[in-house]
Formats: structure tokens, C-alpha cells, sequence
């Protein structure tokens, strides 16, 4: 609040993947006054919103919405060019599980939902088929992206506004990886607010690097950046006729000079 007060700031959309998707979740979004768009799982909508989806028909990048409940909506959206990635992918899964079958690797325990095995069913008490049928019904769900939001936003607005997740899945994997955050166990308050603003400083450095590396176009990524403050060494020393001691950076590199002049 504090921070939204300084800077004047309306409350932000929270968007999020399918993940946070649970009726328990977007009614404490609304409760608390925020706008939300999380990414939504038709095929495991009820069965009349289901038949109303399919009824659609919808062309390539054409948006619809579905009214869901008193606060949201369920946004739609048809792609070609996701379509064919869709149908590749189950084709790809299939072949996959017949050759499995060929070969005899798989038994009773792999039939369930998980991925495509969804398609496996059971003849009898041994002979494990593939469904065709449930396979080629899939055709109908081929492109299809549902949004779920309770905002006010156009169609439009909400895929447009979706479509910015990666920020997000970026600041993620900038977090894991360049700057090797990992999750710690906390138990009291005061250290996991620490450890937060810890891991959120860090990150907002690692941009701030990014972000003065790329307005003067020197050619260096960030990750490279900090490879590069890795080797800068420096010696320390005090002359005879002094008691004060002092540094000097060493064996610097043309790329050493570039970073020491950014950032002085």
C-alpha cells in the first residue's frame, strides 16, 4: 500500500498461468479489489460451457467470451498456427505410445491422465489399445486458449495483457539461474521477509545491470557482465615512506575498462 501510495499507482492485474486457477483464489482476488487474468484449462470446464466453446467455431485470431460466474468471464481464443503445433504434438504422442506398445513396455498402471496416456484403455484384464476415438475427438480442441479474468478489459485487452506472462517466466529463470536463488526453509517471519527482499534486490540489480548495458550499446549481456567482475583482480600495497594503504586493479582486459567506465 505504501509503495502504491508513493508512486500513484492503481491496484496492478495479477496474471498468472493456469496454475492459480481455483474458484477459492480468484474470489480472494476480487475480495481484496484486484484484477486478475489467469490463464484457464477448458477442457475441464463444466460440460454446458464445454459445448458452448466447441459451438463457437471461431477463425484464425478471432477472440469470444463466455460468461463464467457473477464476477468472470472466460475468454477464448482460435489459432492456426497453434492448431497444427496441437496437432503435431498429439500425433507425435501417439506414435510414441504405439511403439511402447509394440515393444510390450507398457502395463495397467500407465492408464490415467497423465499426458497422452490419457489415450490408453484397457481390453479385457491384459490387452492394453489405444483410444482412436478419444484421440481423433481432440481434433475439436486443436488451437483453442481459454482466459479466465473478472477485469472489464476487451477480449482484445485480456489475451494482449496474457501475453506479458514471459516478464515473469524470464525474471524466473534469470532468478534460478544467473543468480542461483534457491528456496531456503524459514520458520520465522522476519527471515523469510529477508530472504524475499533478498532475492527481489538481486534481481532488480541484475536489471539495472541489463538495463544500463543495453542504453549504451556495448555489445556485453549482463550474465557476461558478472563473469566478468569475477576476474578483476586487484593489489593492494603501502609504500615505504607511507602509512596509508592503497589499490590497484590489475591486468584489466578491454571489457574490464568498458564495465569500470559505466559504472565508475
Amino acid at each position: 500500500m505504501d509503495f502504491e501510495t508513493k508512486f500513484k499507482l492503481s491496484k496492478p492485474i495479477v496474471i498468472a498461468d493456469a496454475g492459480l486457477l481455483s474458484n477459492e483464489n480468484i474470489t480472494q482476488l476480487t475480495e481484496a479489489g484486484y484484477t486478475c487474468i489467469l490463464g484457464g484449462r477448458i477442457k475441464n470446464e463444466s460440460k454446458d460451457i464445454k459445448d458452448r466453446i466447441l459451438k463457437l467455431k471461431l477463425s484464425d485470431n478471432e477472440l469470444a467470451e463466455i460468461k463464467k460466474g457473477r464476477h468472470t468471464r472466460l475468454i477464448v481464443s482460435y489459432s492456426e498456427k497453434r492448431a497444427k503445433k496441437d496437432k503435431h504434438n498429439r500425433e507425435r504422442g501417439i506414435k510414441k505410445l504405439e511403439e511402447k506398445i509394440k515393444k510390450g513396455k507398457l502395463s495397467k498402471s500407465h492408464i490415467n491422465n497423465r499426458g497422452y496416456n490419457k489415450y490408453l484403455k484397457l481390453i479385457g484384464n491384459i490387452e492394453i489399445k489405444i483410444d482412436y476415438d478419444k484421440f481423433e475427438s481432440d481434433n475439436s480442441w486443436d488451437g483453442l486458449k481459454g482466459y479466465v479474468t473478472n477485469s472489464k478489459l476487451t477480449p482484445g485487452q485480456v489475451v494482449e495483457n496474457y501475453q506479458h506472462l514471459w516478464h515473469i517466466e524470464k525474471a524466473f529463470r534469470i532468478s534460478k539461474t544467473d543468480l542461483k536463488i534457491r528456496p531456503v526453509y524459514h520458520r520465522l517471519r522476519g527471515r523469510i521477509q529477508a530472504h524475499i527482499s533478498i532475492s527481489f534486490t538481486a534481481y532488480m540489480i541484475y536489471k539495472e545491470l541489463e538495463r544500463v548495458l543495453k542504453k549504451n550499446r556495448k555489445g556485453i549481456s549482463a550474465k557476461k557482465a558478472i563473469e566478468l567482475t569475477q576476474s578483476i583482480y586487484a593489489l593492494d600495497y603501502k609504500l615505504p615512506d607511507s602509512k596509508i594503504q592503497q589499490s590497484k586493479l590489475i591486468g584489466l582486459t578491454d571489457e574490464h575498462k568498458v564495465l569500470l567506465q559505466l559504472f565508475k
